[in-house]
């Protein structure tokens, strides 16, 4: 189900999905790349979705393996042949360089948040920040989770469930219905990724604490409210136990206040240079 509305001049889109065992870390994780993929090729900061992107690098890595393998001989072929040989290396390091600051960008990322929701007890919200700088953003993007579990299962494990998929989709789809990415080319840009928290969570390598941060006034940002619901028919009773643990645990951190802040991760994604809006 999908709703929408507004909060205090804040747009937000409501996706609500039942699932017996919650939203888990990998859940998040994929939801939160899916979103974040999604985010840079509507705003024409990468030229296809993740998954494309992937396979693409990949499969350029793959063939400029084997162009340097092979070794075109005077004796043994034609001159055009050789001339067509090296011009297609060519143009295969030039796609690799193209691409390799992005893919390692977003790999380093990603990697973070997953080493993230492997250490902190809960996640709050995600903000997905693009612009030059935090206190200049051009667009503000802000996921809040509901009906998270983190007692089971690791981020690591990259287990992408029905349920995921499923939140992906539909998120995507209430962003679109919401006109993300809809405003004119804004020229290459930076991601930033924040996450919301317990204050007792530590990951300095690849996380700063920002206590009292707040988005510029100017900027009104899309909030999406995931919201996982538990069929309690399908739920045994020390289940219903933990998540009844896991929402008392959750309201008193927001409650508090205090307790629950943003933190900032230190990696960012920078977009890709287009000569035009559509050519990145």
């Amino acid at each position: 189900m999908e709703s929408s509305g507004e909060d205090g001049g804040a747009r937000f889109r409501e996706v609500e999905v039942s699932a017996a065992e919650g939203l888990g870390r990998s859940d998040i994780l994929h939801i939160v790349k899916e979103v974040l993929g999604f985010v840079l090729y509507m705003h024409q900061q990468i030229p296809s979705v993740i998954h494309h992107l992937e396979n693409e690098f990949s499969a350029l890595k793959e063939e400029h393996k084997n162009l340097e393998e092979t070794c075109l001989t005077p004796n043994d072929s034609k001159a055009a042949d050789r001339r067509k040989h090296t011009f297609r290396k060519r143009e295969v390091k030039q796609g690799i360089r193209r691409l390799e600051k992005l893919m390692h960008s977003l790999s380093t990322l990603l990697s973070a948040l997953q080493l993230a929701l492997d250490e902190m007890p809960d996640i709050q919200e995600v903000a997905l920040v693009l612009g030059a700088s935090l206190l200049r953003p051009q667009h503000v993007y802000q996921l809040v989770f509901s009906g998270v579990t983190f007692h089971f299962g690791k981020a690591k494990e990259c287990t992408k469930s029905k349920v995921a998929d499923g939140i992906s989709r539909k998120a995507i789809r209430a962003l679109i219905s919401a006109g993300a990415g809809s405003s004119s080319y804004m020229g290459p840009c930076k991601l930033f990724l924040l996450v919301k928290s317990s204050s007792t969570f530590s990951l300095p390598l690849h996380f700063l604490p920002k206590r009292d941060f707040h988005f510029c006034k100017k900027i009104v940002p899309l909030n999406l409210h995931i919201k996982c619901k538990f069929p309690v028919h399908i739920i045994d009773r020390s289940h219903q136990t933990s998540l009844a643990a896991t929402a008392s645990s959750s309201s008193s951190l927001d409650s508090t206040g205090n307790d629950v802040i943003w933190f900032q991760c230190k990696h960012t994604i920078k977009g890709l240079a287009c000569k035009a809006p559509t050519q990145c």
